[in-house]
């Protein structure tokens, strides 16, 4: 591999001739080899769109530093890199400096080195041109705010819609039908098999709508505070110009926080979106909880529902099918969890003016974000959209239940019909046969209070 020679304010570093990070993203990628995980692209993605954003705010604040020539040479190189075509240039671990500052510093050199290129010349510098009027210090977190806000509006919500509209098809499809209730796992009064679905939908819309709510203040960006939340070096009306731009490139209204010194040191909008995400989860855990145990069987599980079969289950018993989609999002919302533990653990870490725990904080929640996204996907795709009724079932079940001697407590009372309840129990009888035989109700009392299908 051929090299090259960049240096920074510590002296000269060999660089890969065919990378265009410079010399702190070198010391970087030497100095933290700690793990898998990269820095994620949303984060790359939003810090390119942020530094477009400050190159025009720039050119028109400072004109005299920020030429046309040098405008266009950044524009170009940040489209580049918001189209992904310079995914290979960002190599820096989540581990990292708690600021992110290497990450920054990332994006300076490659935005400086690629626009030089462009130009044909050495115009452009990492510092004094790409990273001007800012600091790392309101560069990442205004990044983690774009980046959380536009994942969130571009994969997740519209991956809970989809699913959302599936329940609502099946609640219609599956109007009419009666079954068992089931609480503490024990049977209980009657419930449409609509109504259940519709419990599931309207939980989905509930956890869209609170996450929807978040975006609100999470929209509120840093920029403009640099180092410490006092702008130095920040022109007036710069964090105004520079959230105008954002907004005009992802067609998402963002707006310059009020307080700087919040902004760089509270994450706590990420809390709470992260929360909502976290409703979503619990939800989701709950859902795919419930179609598992309804689909268990084939013979000896409850078998209400059919789900498709996807794939083998077992490597040893023939013909075994599992409820695999289930899993795989319970698995999500475990995962899920255990980062909105990381995320508010980060919160609660900003030392007087800063938060050095963003990197971690940051990649907790893209990827909830990311893995809810998918997992509704693939749980729409593949099992909840093709999930059947077994009438059949449903019906014995309901029939069969002990529970629906709560119809008959108007007549003939409370104890009366535990009396029923315990003595069909013991029998292995039916209610009717025992309210007969006690003496509580005429055969044809009986059926006259005795209809499942209007309990619900």
């Amino acid at each position: 591999m051929d090299y090259r020679i960049e240096h920074d304010s510590m002296g000269e570093v060999l660089v890969p001739c065919d990378k265009y990070w410079g010399a702190q993203t070198q010391r970087s990628l030497e100095n933290f080899k700690i793990g898998t995980e990269k820095m994620p692209t949303e984060i790359i993605s939003a810090l390119a769109i942020l530094k477009r954003a400050c190159a025009q705010a720039n050119r028109a604040l400072k004109p005299e530093k920020m030429t046309e020539e040098k405008l266009n040479a950044i524009e170009a190189a940040c489209r580049e890199i918001v189209d992904g075509k310079l995914n290979g240039h960002f190599p820096l671990a989540v581990w990292q400096t708690g600021s992110g500052t290497q990450t920054n510093m990332n994006l300076n050199e490659v935005v400086a080195n690629r626009g030089n290129e462009i130009l044909g010349k050495k115009l452009l510098h990492p510092n004094d041109d790409i990273n001007m009027s800012q600091s790392s210090n309101d560069t990442f977190p205004t990044a983690m705010h774009i980046s959380a806000v536009l994942s969130i509006k571009g994969k997740l919500l519209p991956a809970v819609r989809t699913l959302v509209n599936t329940l609502k098809r099946l609640e219609k499809e599956n109007e009419g039908i009666v079954k068992s209730g089931r609480t503490h796992l024990q049977d209980a009064t009657p419930i449409s098999f609509s109504q259940e679905i519709s419990g599931w939908r309207s939980s989905l819309e509930k956890d869209a709508y609170m996450i929807e709510l978040s975006l609100t203040p999470l929209s509120g960006l840093a920029i403009g505070a640099t180092a410490v939340g006092t702008g130095l070096n920040a022109p007036c009306g710069f964090d105004s110009l520079v959230c105008e731009s954002i907004s005009k490139t992802t067609g998402v209204e963002f707006r310059a926080e009020e307080n700087k010194f919040h902004a760089l040191s509270s994450k706590g909008e990420l809390v709470n979106a992260h929360g909502a995400l976290k409703a979503l989860a619990c939800d989701l855990m709950k859902i795919a909880n419930d179609i598992r145990w309804l689909s268990s069987g084939p013979r000896c599980g409850l078998g209400e529902i059919t789900i498709p079969e996807n794939e083998p289950g077992s490597s040893i018993m023939p013909g075994k099918v599992n409820p695999t989609q289930c899993e795989a999002v319970t698995m999500v919302c475990v995962q899920v969890m255990a980062n909105d533990s990381a995320v508010s653990m980060c919160a609660s870490q900003g030392n007087f003016q800063l938060n050095v725990f963003m990197p971690v904080c940051i990649n907790s929640f893209l990827q909830s974000v990311r893995l809810l996204a998918d997992a509704c996907i693939s749980f729409e795709k593949n099992c909840v959209c093709g999930i059947k009724a077994n009438r059949e079932k449903m019906h014995a079940n309901l029939h069969n239940s002990l529970m629906l001697a709560t119809a008959l407590n108007p007549y003939i009372g409370y104890e009366n019909a535990a009396k029923v309840v315990h003595l069909a129990h013991k029998k292995g009888g039916s209610l009717k046969s025992a309210c007969i035989e006690l003496r509580f109700l005429t055969e044809e009392e009986f059926d006259k209070y005795f209809q499942p299908e209007k309990m619900i």
